[in-house]
């Protein structure tokens, strides 16, 4: 079993054919147990592999059992919008149809190298594989262990100022610094991530002379990171990107930094993580992120709202 969301598993059922040799009817008793136990109700997908359960999953519902095997793909998946691809967010959605493609169906029939152009090449292949109903992700019981924290936010307005800028680095920051302290990992380097017009992606990254886990050091960091390279051209992305993690815990004392002063932000990240942990990502924030009158800053903190939530 994996854990994909906080309300969503993949259950792995291979072998156990001799078991619960119906898999339908398995479903509706894992279903029907869940309702009359606990009170509440579930919808569940079955299918071949994962992107497909997931698919078959949010179908009608609620308290529904749903099929998405390979054979019903041309007629339960490929006439469904763009957006009901798993993964597929709006900025994607909007390129896609702009470029004639409205449904998943017409993903799948277009060219691989289409969809590569409109969506980069990484992520159009990965998309169109999807679209075509293909996933070879194994359902692990333990998630691999996390190489980084990354956060990115596409915009449709232009980011034009500074101004504009520096509240969405400060949520981005803030947002993957408490996934790291999460999982006990402190970073050794940060990177800043921003697209211009012409979809081209320029990043840049410097390496801090101890490891990290304070949010204002690493947007610090980010924050000269982002003046240093910024030529001022309008932008539609912005990322920030945590690597080379170490969960060592010692940290060597500058005679020339405040070190009172970081215990304190240190105690300030604690208690708002645990703050957040307790009752939700979107229940306390920064001051001055609350106090930006940037309409794309809002737009930001409202697509991040549940960052921390998503899988590694």
């Amino acid at each position: 079993m994996e854990s994909f969301s906080i309300d969503e598993v993949f259950l792995d059922m291979t072998g156990t054919s001799l078991i619960y040799p119906d898999p339908i009817q398995t479903a509706h008793e894992i279903k029907d147990k869940i309702k009359n136990e606990l009170g509440f109700t579930v919808n569940v997908g079955i299918s071949t592999n994962k992107l497909l359960a997931k698919m078959a999953s949010d179908f009608e519902k609620p308290d529904k059992v749903h099929t998405l095997f390979p054979n019903e793909i041309p007629v339960k998946m490929w006439p469904l919008p763009v957006r009901d691809l798993l993964f597929l967010g709006k900025a994607s959605e909007k390129k896609l149809t702009e470029a004639g493609m409205y449904t998943i169906g017409d993903m799948a029939h277009a060219r691989e190298t289409e969809i590569q152009v409109l969506l980069g090449k990484k992520a159009g292949h990965q998309l169109y594989r999807y679209a075509c109903g293909i996933d070879d992700s194994p359902v692990k019981a333990q998630p691999e262990e996390a190489k980084g924290f990354s956060v990115e936010t596409t915009f449709n307005d232009d980011i034009v100022s500074v101004d504009q800028v520096l509240p969405i680095l400060l949520e981005q920051c803030d947002v993957v610094a408490t996934r790291m302290r999460r999982k006990g990992k402190k970073c050794i380097s940060v990177s800043v991530t921003f697209r211009t017009l012409d979809f081209k992606n320029k990043s840049h990254q410097t390496t801090l002379p101890n490891a990290t886990d304070t949010t204002d050091e690493i947007y610090k960091k980010a924050k000269k990171l982002f003046t240093e390279s910024w030529k001022g051209e309008p932008l539609r992305l912005i990322g920030v990107a945590l690597t080379n993690l170490t969960d060592e815990s010692f940290e060597q004392l500058s005679l020339f930094e405040d070190n009172e002063k970081k215990e304190r932000k240190r105690k300030l990240d604690a208690t708002m993580d645990a703050i957040r942990q307790k009752f939700g990502n979107d229940k306390i924030t920064r001051a001055s992120i609350m106090n930006s009158n940037s309409g794309i800053a809002r737009k930001a903190r409202a697509q991040m709202k549940n960052e921390d939530e998503k899988p590694e």
